[in-house]
């Protein structure tokens, strides 16, 4: 950086200068800007611009600073609460400062005498402690507490996600949150999405402290958003020492008390962690010596405190995951509890000591119950969701959608918490080798049993459709005759696999049923016995010859996953027959009134064929749409074909879903391997030069499945063998556009494509449709992710098939 030597003061100059000392003809917005701030030129030796500020050299040469202030004005946007308020600075351009905590939050009044709102201690006398947010004097009495009862050692956990900056108010330091204007009550979950919380707790400060030069020296905050009464509040600002952020406040205790210690580890306000945050407390607990089982000698217990922002839900969930570690350094006698849902009984019978594992996370949850009780949550969720009679809207959704998200959400902590207490059954003593993302990607089945944990479906009665809650959605309407089949074989979408006795179709009347019988048993193809495997997970009924399954009504093309729905599916038949009553049917033109007067199964349609036709066996084996087959879903798959092959070696195999495309498509490529295995495999053709945007991954090279084939025996075989099947079950198919590898490529661009659309949507609304911009994303990731997974399973179970 140049200066301009001179014995004497020189005046300011006009025109903008370089740092070479060269003047520009052209006055910069800088120097402009400059000369509004009215700087002394008696001090100033020289002033230099550049991109962000003129700089100022005093004459002295001691001194040298920035001028931007109608710079950053340019930058900031203001806003206002109602137009009876002064407009003032927003943070992050959207945001104004509320007040953290309200006095009315202090339920058990701890704030005077313990320094913080609901202050508390776990039964028990377990040195575990929760709290709300304090202010910086408050958090210094909560330590001298823990002092004076003589816990040497102190572990602070922060578990909130939002960010904190607390401003100096009189002797104190006082917290205070951004909120949304549409929602002062409620704090942001979404702002560190790109950085962390403690990074952008330090942007925030630096706003503040523009905002507050800007402002002369002053900020405007909000304490009563009850009321408003003479709001906004002035807060002076007078440098960023006035303002301090949460790492400051609660880590530099550790100063003055060389056994304390601060983390921060972001909890959500509903459902269950990450499992980083796992990993995250598991890494604290790893490098505290004074919570290893391997001490030597015994120290005794530290004091564990969790804060969050009125000390409830994220503070509960802290304490109980406090509790379940310093319970594996006591032991205890427990009364044994019984689990009430299915995937805890579930789970419970398939973990190690599961028993004992869930009855200690039950009592972890009874001892840190004074100010929530998470697993009462459950049932009290679940008992307003039963008692809902008709549906209403509220909080902009369904009455029923919303308590059956909080229903599933607090199921899903629950559990969360009975396995995350089995890992540390199992890793503790180990001082945990593995990380806990770790060992549940070696524990792979608790993922599956944790995506069927809504079987909610499976109590519905059977009287919804009667009564008009839900509609009959015909089969015409749900699957479009792409490859104009019906005409011929009286059925949507029926394909053969080239040169292989594999056929795949929509789902079939009994007409349909017939003439696909027929076909297949013709002088042509002479199949003597016939495997055919419905894969629909949902309810489906045949009633006046046409096939239906039960929708919401303002969700026709969204299934309903029912899982073993054999009973369900006589329950609904048995309902419709009984009440004879005009039921309303969307068909592939338009609604209509509908009385059935005939109305089976499909179980009892097969049964029909299988008393004309010796040679069919029929069975049901729902897969998930959009989603990899399970482990299980493979071997039934297999041991079926293998005993079919065994009476027949001509035997057919049919595979049927609601409308030929993506099950279909998949029990059909499995079934292609499992009989290349068996018959031996054709000749690969030679690799076709691929010239199109992103080839590579047209030739399904993703990194991922490149990683599997290097680490697979033969790999490279196994993958060619893979993508042999898939182009030869997709090739008579074009015009459905199916193919697995061209879905994964075209999904991700439709992720990315969304989440572009869908952001600038949002910024455009404004914000209001967060929930729904979040809701496309998890869809949309969920669907490339299911399908990704897809095309691994055909890759490891063709190796499996090798070597059975």
């Amino acid at each position: 950086m140049g200066t301009t030597a001179s014995a004497a003061p020189l005046p300011v100059p006009l025109e903008g200068v370089h740092g070479n000392g060269m003047a520009d003809s052209k006055q910069s917005l800088s120097v402009s800007s400059f000369q509004t701030v009215n700087i002394h030129s008696s001090k100033a030796k020289s002033i230099i611009t550049n991109k962000v500020a003129p700089v100022v050299i005093t004459y002295n040469c001691r001194q040298e600073f920035q001028i931007h202030d109608d710079l950053l004005r340019t930058n900031y946007k203001v806003g206002r609460i109602s137009d009876t308020m002064p407009e003032h600075y927003l943070v992050q351009g959207s945001y104004f400062m509320v007040q953290d905590v309200y006095s009315k939050a202090d339920v058990v009044n701890t704030t005077a005498s313990h320094g913080a709102p609901n202050f508390r201690q776990v039964k028990e006398d377990f040195p575990v402690f929760g709290m709300g947010q304090p202010s910086l004097n408050g958090f210094r009495q909560v330590l001298q507490r823990m002092q004076s009862q003589g816990h040497e050692e102190v572990i602070f956990f922060c578990v909130r996600e939002e960010p904190v900056v607390f401003l100096h108010l009189e002797d104190n330091f006082v917290p205070y949150t951004p909120r949304r204007k549409e929602n002062l009550h409620e704090n942001l979950h979404d702002l560190g999405r790109d950085q962390s919380v403690d990074s952008l707790e330090l942007i925030i400060r630096k706003e503040l402290h523009d905002f507050a030069k800007l402002g002369e020296n002053v900020f405007y905050v909000y304490n009563d958003i009850e009321h408003f009464k003479d709001e906004p509040q002035k807060v002076a600002i007078l440098c960023e020492e006035d303002i301090q952020v949460t790492e400051e406040v609660f880590k530099r205790p550790v100063f003055t008390m060389p056994s304390y210690s601060y983390h921060r580890l972001p909890l959500p306000t509903e459902g269950a962690p990450l499992e980083q945050n796992f990993d995250a407390f598991v890494k604290v607990l790893k490098e505290n010596p004074s919570l290893s089982l391997l001490q030597d000698p015994p120290r005794p217990l530290p004091a564990l405190i969790f804060s969050c922002q009125v000390g409830v839900g994220r503070t509960n969930l802290g304490m109980i995951l406090g509790t379940l570690v310093l319970s594996r350094l006591r032991t205890k006698d427990e009364a044994e509890t019984k689990p009430l849902f299915q995937i805890i009984k579930t789970l419970v019978s398939k973990l190690p000591e599961g028993q004992t594992v869930m009855e200690e996370v039950d009592h972890a949850i009874a001892i840190c119950s004074d100010m929530h009780d998470i697993k009462e949550a459950i049932y009290e969720n679940k008992k307003k969701l039963e008692g809902i009679g008709e549906d209403y809207q509220f909080q902009g959704g369904s009455t029923k959608d919303y308590f059956l998200h909080k229903t599933m959400k607090s199921l899903e902590l629950y559990f969360y918490l009975i396995v995350f207490n089995a890992y540390l059954h199992e890793q503790y003593p180990l001082a945990f080798a593995c990380s806990f993302s770790r060992w549940l990607c070696a524990n792979a089945w608790i993922y599956r049993l944790l995506a069927r944990m809504n079987i909610s479906e499976l109590r519905a009665p059977a009287d919804l459709v009667t009564k008009g809650t839900r509609v009959l959605v015909s089969d015409e309407y749900l699957s479009p005759d792409v490859l104009s089949t019906v005409k011929e074989m009286k059925v949507a979408n029926f394909r053969r696999v080239p040169k292989m006795p594999i056929y795949g179709m929509a789902q079939p009347t009994s007409e349909a049923i017939t003439s696909v019988l027929s076909y297949l048993s013709d002088e042509k193809r002479r199949h003597g016995r016939v495997l055919w495997v419905n894969l629909q997970e949902e309810l489906v009924l045949e009633g006046n010859g046409e096939i239906f399954c039960p929708r919401e009504p303002t969700c026709l093309d969204q299934h309903i996953p029912v899982p073993a729905s054999e009973a369900l599916e006589s329950a609904l038949r048995d309902e419709v027959l009984r009440a004879q009553k005009w039921l309303e049917v969307t068909g592939e033109q338009e609604k209509q009134m509908k009385m059935m007067k005939s109305c089976r199964t499909l179980q009892e349609i097969f049964n029909q064929h299988k008393s004309s036709i010796q040679g069919l066996e029929y069975r049901r084996a729902p897969l998930i749409d959009c989603c990899s087959p399970h482990e299980q879903d493979f071997d039934r798959f297999l041991d079926a074909m293998k005993s079919t092959l065994a009476e027949d070696s001509t035997s057919a195999f049919v595979f049927n879903c609601s409308n030929g495309k993506g099950r279909s498509t998949t029990a059909m490529v499995i079934a292609t391997l499992t009989l290349w295995h068996f018959n031996g495999f054709p000749e690969f053709a030679d690799d076709e030069i691929v010239s199109v945007p992103d080839a590579k991954y047209t030739k399904g090279e993703f990194e991922v499945v490149m990683q599997l084939v290097r680490l697979l025996p033969d790999g490279h075989r196994v993958k060619r063998e893979v993508d042999m099947a898939l182009d030869s079950v997709s090739e008579t198919m074009t015009p459905m556009h199916y193919h697995l590898r061209e879905i994964i490529i075209c999904t991700y661009r439709q992720v990315g494509g969304t989440l572009l659309f869908l952001l600038k949507l949002n910024q455009c609304c404004g914000g209001p449709n967060t929930i729904n911009y979040v809701i496309n994303i998890k869809k949309y990731s969920a669907l490339f992710v299911n399908i990704f997974l897809c095309h691994i399973d055909y890759l490891c179970r063709n190796v499996y098939l090798r070597f059975c």
